[in-house]
């Protein structure tokens, strides 16, 4: 089963063909075709080629299943005996996408 490692927003992901995956949102609609070209290493069975820093020529195309946000962090802050307390929440903006081939 071939595989990558692949780097989009920061992250890292390991993917193989018909996983689906959760990245950092992508400026796409859903239905779009998405290259990552940004290949760190690329496996197949037993053998691996490393890259340095990348993988010349390896690219992944995956598909845009949908655009989401996560579901909402709450971040509360407080100081003891102070009376002060703060309570945000964020919600973050996500894209899955859906791994069609590797090369």
């Amino acid at each position: 089963m071939a595989y990558a490692i692949f780097r989009t927003g920061g992250k890292q992901y390991r993917a193989s063909v018909g996983d689906k995956l959760d990245v950092e949102k992508l400026d796409l609609a859903e239905g779009d075709s998405a290259t990552f070209e940004e290949v760190l290493a690329h496996g197949e069975g037993d053998s691996l080629t490393l890259g340095n820093p990348t993988v010349a020529g390896a690219k992944v195309v995956a598909r845009v299943v949908k655009q989401f946000k996560e579901p909402k962090v709450t971040i509360f802050k407080f100081r003891r005996r102070k009376g002060f307390h703060c309570k945000r929440g964020h919600r973050q903006q996500k894209t899955r996408v859906e791994v069609l081939a590797i090369g």
